[in-house]
């Protein structure tokens, strides 16, 4: 068998869905993942300076701080996480505007969770080889 993908990845999921919430991080934990989560853009602004994830799922629309909002926050510095922006909307507008604001991956809902689990694979392992350069 081999070795959990995410063994170890410290990995905040933000949204505001229970249900998505749960999915997304019994998937991510499947993978040896250590998983916080909030449930508005505030909790995860805050938990994500506090605590370093080395990424974040991030939903588009949170109540009190919209995604944009979270990721303009935590974005930008020497220490930012990698980010993933999930979203039902499919506008092409919304994901130029994220990806300005450096997000890393973008996914639209619904989506199955095997391509999250690739995705935060994929930015992870880039994220290590960048550091060993």
């Amino acid at each position: 068998m081999s070795a959990p993908r995410l063994e170890n990845a410290r990995i905040l999921i933000v949204d505001d869905d229970p249900d998505v919430l749960e999915s997304i991080e019994a998937a991510l934990e499947s993978e040896g993942a250590l998983t916080m989560t909030a449930m508005d853009g505030n909790e995860g602004v805050e938990l994500c300076l506090e605590h370093k994830p080395d990424l974040v799922v991030l939903d588009m629309m949170l109540p009190s701080r919209s995604g944009f909002l979270v990721l303009e926050r935590i974005k930008g510095r020497g220490d930012s996480p990698m980010v993933i922006m999930v979203t039902a909307n499919s506008g092409k507008r919304h994901q130029a505007y994220a990806e300005t604001l450096g997000v890393d991956g973008y996914l639209l809902k619904p989506f199955p969770l095997e391509r999250l689990l690739d995705k935060a694979a994929e930015l992870l392992k880039r994220r290590a080889d960048e550091q060993r350069v």
